[in-house]
């Protein structure tokens, strides 16, 4: 089938293939040769090139992991999707998959790009609650945010720097959730593109801003900046100015924010504090172990391991009573108190 010159603003479809025909013309493949990688027909990828037919999901991941996209195509089959999206985040969406730098602040939730699949589903599903999108429409927006994640990742890859004002920390989606999504703040930090700071809520109102923010460059090195509303977003690339005084107001932040290790320092006290909360619902009754530091005389401690992040406890003569949930290091605290004698003896 002929190739022909498309438009990537005429449809969603005709966007993934203008797409897809660029990915695939850079890894200096034809039609016929990405057909035959993917176990697709030729003339399959020439109707979804031309925009004439949409691109079936299973043959979206084949070509993103055939031609090294890191999930751009996915994601832009997500964003084509979703009707639930916020007026002018596709566009936002677009400059974000092709920037190089990052400078983001945000406040009271954790930013889409650093959350768990677990965590975005607490914050959807209250979006349902309230109203403003539909149960059928869940996944949508599911889909988008863990697609967009895929940046962390590529290569080269973008500079990343997030403030999260400390807000950003109180628990959402309960205990297990948000332990879950403080491990995965935990580990994000530690890639070494990314920078990651808590602006301490301390601060009050010497805080230079009460509204999230994103600032980001093309790939030419334009700054532009991304803000939102209640009704919609907005990408600023013209009013050079107003990005300057954003940009002035983030190094403000940076410098008032704690260091990354006194961050870190933070969030790891917070998942500390979060491990005593945990209910212990789901240890089935053949997981407890007797623990090897258990005294003769009846005096037995169960543990219950395989929980990440946690240790079950319990007293062995009362199965069907309370039971603790220690942290790992606090376990461990507890049982060199017992070998240094400081509890005593039974």
């Amino acid at each position: 089938m002929p190739q022909r010159e498309v438009d990537p603003t005429s449809s969603a479809h005709a966007a993934i293939g203008v797409q897809l025909r660029r990915f695939r013309r850079a890894r200096g493949l034809t039609q016929v040769e990405l057909g035959r990688r993917t176990n697709y027909s030729d003339s399959l990828i020439s109707m979804i090139e031309n925009g004439d037919r949409p691109a079936p999901l299973n043959l979206v991941r084949r070509c993103d992991k055939e031609l090294d996209t890191c999930e751009a195509l996915e994601l832009l089959y997500w964003t084509a999707k979703s009707s639930t999206l916020i007026g002018g985040f596709v566009a936002y969406i677009e400059h974000e998959r092709k920037a190089t730098a990052f400078k983001i602040y945000e406040l009271n939730v954790i930013p889409g790009l650093l959350q768990t699949r677990a965590y975005a589903s607490a914050i959807v599903n209250a979006e349902v609650r309230r109203g403003e999108i539909s149960q059928d429409q869940i996944s949508e927006r599911l889909n988008v945010r863990m697609a967009r994640q895929a940046l962390l990742y590529r290569e080269p890859a973008p500079s990343i720097h997030i403030i999260l004002e400390e807000s950003c920390l109180r628990p959402i989606g309960g205990p297990v959730v948000m332990a879950e999504q403080l491990r995965r703040l935990e580990s994000v930090a530690g890639l070494p593109h990314v920078t990651l700071q808590i602006a301490p809520s301390s601060l009050g109102e010497n805080l230079p801003t009460i509204w999230p923010f994103t600032l980001l460059t093309s790939p030419t090195g334009t700054w532009m900046a991304y803000l939102e509303t209640i009704q919609r977003g907005y990408v600023e690339r013209e009013d050079q100015d107003n990005i300057r005084s954003l940009a002035r107001t983030y190094d403000g932040l940076q410098v008032q924010s704690l260091s990354c290790a006194d961050s870190l320092a933070l969030i790891r006290a917070r998942l500390k504090e979060l491990h005593t909360m945990f209910p212990i619902t789901t240890v089935t009754p053949n997981s407890w172990l007797k623990s090897s530091y258990s005294t003769g005389g009846g005096q037995c401690i169960e543990v219950a391991p395989g929980h990440p992040g946690i240790l079950p406890v319990r007293d062995s003569k009362d199965p069907d009573g309370p039971q603790l949930a220690f942290g790992h290091d606090a376990w461990q605290s507890f049982i060199t108190g017992i070998k240094s004698g400081e509890f005593g003896t039974v």
